[in-house]
């Protein structure tokens, strides 16, 4: 899920290779993720996700699917405030390839990349279309930053349990959270600067904005309630906000630059916050894990009917930037 962390490189120099810092992060994170599911127990771990009731499942894909279909309407916003003539269908079409592509392709062959390419097939301005997902993964994290206050002070005051916590939720947050939420909180003030610098395009068209800050809010709600119907089926709920202040904690981890699309990163950060800091057990919380990353996929399988038409005549490099994968 990282975006703005990742290096860029100049236009004309395709990048060669995923930097071995993601291949060694990603295999570490994936790793550990498994080490705990183990020490959990396969029985305990399979048992959560049997139990989840039908509805609950299917109400949580809902969710996130409609989380998609918000990821479109934030992007249209920031394009037509521009006055970039994209239509609902082909932004449909553009977003799901790009989604699709992020979640299977590597991230030299990122959700940015694809969006580029329908942009030019479509023969609009490409800078400005490099610009508005710039401003579109920025409004996404400036929406989300608006959710820390309610768990990072929490998070922080409680502290990091001691390294040699040996079981249970001290286990999983030792195994997870030092290096993470530091860096985290180091980079705060970073992340919001980085988001201004883009929003100061869009400063003449205030309207379209807030439109998209408020689809990012829409997409906010849409995970959140996929989230909740998840534990409620499993018998662990937590109230919505809740939800939303650790979601949003493990969001910004996941946008460290130490993995390959965020794999085992993410599961391992929703893991360790929702067991130590929400108070689920440990089995919900690793099973809720895999059962996000699981139900992304999903949502985003439309894609597979689009991308191969755009990737035909994607261009050999992203402008500066844009490299890597969506986060919604």
């Amino acid at each position: 899920m990282n975006v703005d962390n990742q290096p860029t490189h100049a236009a004309g120099q395709p990048r060669a290779h995923i930097p071995w810092l993601r291949w060694v992060g990603t295999i570490a994170a994936l790793g550990l993720l498994i080490y705990l599911l183990s020490q959990q127990g396969w029985d305990e771990f399979a048992g959560a996700i049997q139990n989840i009731p039908p509805w609950a499942l299917l109400a949580a894909f809902a969710c996130l699917f409609g989380s998609r279909l918000t990821t479109i309407g934030r992007w249209l916003a920031l394009l037509r405030a521009a006055r970039v003539p994209l239509g609902v269908w082909d932004a449909t079409r553009i977003v799901f390839a790009g989604l699709f592509s992020s979640n299977f392709l590597p991230t030299t062959i990122g959700g940015d990349v694809v969006r580029l390419a329908g942009a030019v097939q479509l023969r609009l301005d490409a800078g400005i279309v490099a610009a508005s997902r710039i401003g579109d993964r920025r409004v996404g994290r400036a929406g989300m930053a608006t959710l820390l206050p309610l768990e990072l002070p929490r998070v922080l005051r409680m502290g990091l349990p001691a390294l040699n916590a040996g079981s249970g939720p001290g286990m999983l947050a030792a195994a997870g959270l030092p290096v993470f939420v530091q860096r985290v909180w180091k980079k705060l003030w970073a992340f919001v600067d980085k988001i201004w610098q883009s929003v100061v395009l869009w400063v003449r068209h205030p309207l379209g904005l807030l439109h998209a800050l408020l689809w990012t809010f829409a997409h906010m709600a849409c995970v959140f309630g996929a989230v909740w119907f998840l534990l409620r089926g499993m018998a662990e709920p937590l109230s919505f906000w809740k939800i939303g202040g650790l979601w949003v904690l493990s969001y910004f981890i996941t946008l460290l630059p130490v993995s390959i699309n965020g794999l085992g990163l993410q599961e391992l950060s929703i893991a360790v916050l929702f067991s130590t800091y929400g108070g689920v057990s440990e089995h919900a919380g690793l099973a809720l894990a895999v059962l996000m990353r699981m139900l992304y996929l999903l949502a985003s399988l439309p894609g597979v009917f689009f991308l191969p038409g755009l990737l035909q005549r994607r261009s050999q490099s992203p402008p500066d930037g844009l490299n890597g994968k969506e986060v919604g």
